[in-house]
């Protein structure tokens, strides 16, 4: 749980959040172990002091900042606008997610990059806007969480409640809680709940996607691995069931499918780079692939003209068989994404294993 300086009034929720870790004092029953990440409210700013006083004269839309143990190079940054996480960097301090420089922070774009959360569609598989609501609208902070079974407690948790303009396009009460938390080796995991509130005893059906945009050196030296001989939805080809018939997954021309009932690990190499990008999901049986190329690139009023060639969309989803929920009901979904050596490929050593070895 939280210390107590960490439960943010409404009116806190306005600023910065730094989630940091410190060291258990000697004194303590736990000082023969190592250190253990604990959550703490900060407010910095740029220069980190007197964050709370200068934290309040500042826009409404900073982020939130989730950093684990000192000496170590990982931090998450979280937008209340989306609940978008807009970065994550690695032990090594190696940025992970592409967000486009043209990047609107506001309503009513979406920000552009890091990882969307779709809900309660994705794209245009349904009646709803491009991608649903979700990423549009203002979280807050989750000042009573749910207990949830891991030991990451360097996390940040929001929630999404429905609003009156939600009603009028999606006529559903319910809650939408998101945990984003950094491991002790850096690894960023998200962990998505959804509940039915309808006091009507209506069920209600969505579709979810984290909608991840990963960073890359050049997206010719990328391959994706863990997707051959599925079959995918080509929405470059009016939503055409296809088969994956290539070995991996490589990029040559503009890629907008969803691979259906992929396997729980999926691998996403830069050869340029030399590292990997290990996606574990749970309850999200599908996976969505994108990149724009250059064409669309041109086109998009928030997206730089040659940014596709450092960027590349794999994001866990549930889109084909779309869940439903009755009064009461719960959804959980999860999103796990190590950064390892790119030795590493789909069949062979666990990343922490490397991690491991490294070490020796």
């Amino acid at each position: 749980a939280l210390p107590p300086e960490a439960h943010c009034t409404s009116d806190r929720e306005r600023f910065p959040l730094r989630l940091s870790e410190f060291r258990v004092p000697a004194t303590t029953a736990a000082a023969s172990a190592a250190p253990r990440p604990v959550a703490s409210l900060s407010v910095p700013n740029r220069d980190g002091r007197e964050g709370l006083r200068r934290a309040r004269e500042g826009p409404r839309y900073r982020p939130r900042q989730v950093r684990p143990p000192r000496g170590r190079g990982s931090s998450v940054e979280v937008y209340f606008y989306g609940g978008q996480v807009t970065s994550w960097k690695n032990n090594f301090g190696e940025q992970q997610l592409f967000v486009s420089r043209k990047a609107s922070f506001k309503p009513p774009k979406a920000i552009r990059g890091g990882i969307q959360i779709c809900f309660p569609q994705l794209g245009n598989h349904g009646v709803l806007e491009q991608h649903g609501f979700a990423r549009n609208r203002l979280w807050s902070v989750d000042e009573s969480p749910p207990f949830l079974d891991t030991t990451f407690d360097c996390h940040i948790d929001l929630i999404l409640k429905q609003s009156e303009e939600d009603l009028k396009i999606w006529p559903h009460s319910y809650e939408l809680r998101l945990q984003v938390a950094l491991s002790p080796t850096g690894d960023l995991i998200l962990i998505s709940r959804i509940k039915n509130n309808n006091a009507d005893c209506k069920p209600f059906q969505f579709s979810f996607a984290y909608h991840t945009s990963f960073s890359v050196s050049d997206i010719s030296e990328v391959r994706v691995d863990g997707l051959d001989t599925l079959d995918y939805l080509d929405n470059l080809r009016s939503k055409m069931r296809c088969n994956e018939q290539g070995d991996a997954v490589v990029f040559e021309s503009e890629v907008d499918s969803l691979y259906l009932s992929a396997p729980r690990k999926i691998v996403t190499i830069d050869h340029e780079k030399k590292r990997t990008l290990v996606l574990r999901k749970k309850e999200l049986p599908d996976v969505v692939v994108w990149n724009p190329w250059d064409k669309k690139a041109k086109v998009m009023p928030d997206f730089g003209a040659e940014e596709y060639n450092c960027m590349l969309c794999v994001g866990a989803a549930c889109i084909e068989k779309p869940i439903t929920l009755r009064p009461g009901e719960e959804w959980q979904g999860r999103q796990e994404i190590s950064s390892v050596p790119s030795s590493y490929s789909s069949g062979q050593l666990d990343p922490e294993i490397i991690r491991q070895m490294q070490r020796i």
